[in-house]
């Protein structure tokens, strides 16, 4: 077992959506590693290379079979289905991570990101209504939901939201969405569900081993890197809070204890970021990920790109002070990690050879203590 103090953990039946993609993946592994039976809800893998593809062999061995894991395949735009599948997960907390999460994507296919983003999550709320037990529900989100004024102080919850493109006004939508259903169907009425906690987390920017998306700059540095290229760096100058994939999931369990526990913390939006030191331009982080992977970069700035904001951080006080979140790894460790990773990978380890040693190396540096239940 890699996480010390897993018993809160142990048995319970957790819903995934958005288990096969990057964050989906880490998560999946970190709650069967502390005992949880997993239900996960999502579309088929990318091609690989993809962390999810080279985790299933092993996870349907030590876990599928022993009933702690259960995958479906399944589209968050098809309410049916996903009602069918909630109601037989009878889920005591639910992770919502299924979603379209590329910005330039959003570009290509706005109705598409627009109607998973908003609608999908819409219909996750809608399928968890005739749930009659405790649950706690944490939808997740992303730290560009906020209307980003490009300026040098961190966003708090409170802040307007808003969005350029159509990743970031569809998340900013869908917080909209679910704090209007939570208001709604939320509660002692008739019409309402006493059951349902929900919240929203904020967060964006994560690294981490196993992460192959496309128009991401440590997957396309790393590809470059394996086959001897420069990186090529459209944006250097934009400012990113980067921080490890392991820190906000860190924080959505932690915000999932204390919804069903006795601490009971607001019903609301959180964030999860990274130190300010943290917050860096990504020419940096390129220099950086060279020091422990040697090479080059070259300059392929476009002025004619389709617009992606250039400052962004998020103020993470509510989570230290509600919930005694705050991150672990530093930005040196994040990077060290990160690409020790791949390079783990690279030269023949397996990819759960690297996730466990990462969840391991966290746990023991930085023990998390968890709510009491």
């Amino acid at each position: 077992m890699v996480i010390e103090n897993s018993d809160f953990w142990c048995g319970k039946r957790v819903l995934l959506t958005g288990h096969t993609g990057f964050k989906g993946s880490w998560l999946l592994l970190w709650l069967l590693e502390l005992g949880a039976e997993v239900w996960g809800y999502a579309l088929d893998a990318d091609p690989a290379p993809n962390l999810f593809r080279l985790l299933e062999p092993e996870l349907n061995k030590d876990y599928k079979l022993t009933n702690h894991f259960h995958s479906h395949r399944g589209d968050i735009t098809d309410l049916n289905t996903l009602s069918k599948f909630v109601s037989e997960a009878q889920p005591d907390v639910v992770f919502h991570l299924a979603a379209q999460a590329l910005v330039r994507t959003s570009y290509a296919d706005p109705l598409g990101t627009w109607a998973a983003n908003v609608q999908g999550s819409l219909n996750l709320l809608e399928a968890l209504k005739p749930l009659n037990k405790q649950c706690a529900v944490v939808m997740i989100t992303t730290d560009k939901v906020y209307e980003n004024k490009e300026w040098l102080y961190g966003y708090r919850e409170n802040d307007p939201l808003g969005g350029h493109d159509p990743y970031s006004s569809s998340k900013a939508a869908a917080e909209i969405a679910i704090a209007s259903w939570r208001a709604s169907f939320c509660g002692e009425a008739a019409h309402q569900t006493p059951h349902l906690r929900i919240a929203t987390a904020r967060a964006g920017n994560v690294i981490g081993g196993g992460d192959w998306a496309t128009d991401r700059i440590v997957p396309d540095a790393i590809r470059s890197l394996a086959r001897g290229e420069p990186i090529s760096v459209r944006n250097p100058a934009a400012t990113r809070p980067w921080q490890h994939v392991l820190e906000p999931l860190g924080g959505y369990l932690r915000l999932a204890e204390a919804l069903i526990s006795d601490l009971y913390p607001p019903c609301e939006a959180f964030n999860f970021g990274p130190p300010l030191a943290s917050n860096l331009p990504v020419l940096e982080l390129v220099e950086t990920i060279l020091e422990h992977w040697p090479g080059e970069w070259i300059d392929q700035s476009d002025p004619n790109a389709p617009h992606e904001a250039n400052l962004l951080h998020l103020q993470i006080d509510k989570a230290h002070h509600l919930l005694g979140w705050q991150p672990r790894w530093d930005y040196a460790t994040t990077i060290a990690r990160t690409v020790g990773w791949y390079r783990a990978q690279h030269n023949g380890a397996s990819a759960m050879a690297c996730c466990l040693a990462d969840l391991s190396s966290y746990q023991k540096l930085f023990p998390r203590e968890r709510a009491k239940s």
